[in-house]
């Protein structure tokens, strides 16, 4: 799996036990599988169709540094199934785990459409043609 975001849990992101608000989290881990999802299918036209059950296993405190890791599970014909961890930058304790997040690509009439892609790319090798 690769960590591609670093988030430092600033007091905004707190909940009442003085923890991070695990919606926090969620909304930046979809927030990633987008961002990872529109740089494989290049395209910007992408949803979040399904996120599985979510596993909180630790908590993370007001200056701690959260890594968010994206691994790709399946292409599909236009969608792409992801899964995900968040853990601890410093302890490497994971902090959470999601076993499948689906995105899917949409076309210019919004409705889903078929991307071509079959592997991970990388933006440095497409560069390279």
């Amino acid at each position: 799996m690769r960590f591609h975001t670093r988030k430092w849990v600033k007091p905004e992101d707190l909940n009442p036990n003085a923890t991070l608000f695990g919606g926090q989290l969620l909304a930046w881990i979809d927030e990633e599988a987008a961002l990872y999802t529109i740089i494989q299918l290049e395209n910007s036209k992408i949803v979040t169709k399904y996120i599985s059950e979510i596993n909180f296993m630790a908590s993370a405190k007001q200056g701690d540094i959260v890594e968010i890791g994206i691994e790709v599970l399946n292409f599909g014909k236009s969608s792409i199934t992801l899964k995900c961890e968040a853990r601890n930058k410093m302890t490497r304790e994971t902090i959470l785990t999601v076993d499948k997040i689906i995105m899917v690509n949409l076309g210019d009439d919004g409705k889903p459409a078929p991307h071509g892609k079959t592997k991970v790319e990388f933006v440095k090798d497409r560069l390279k043609s």
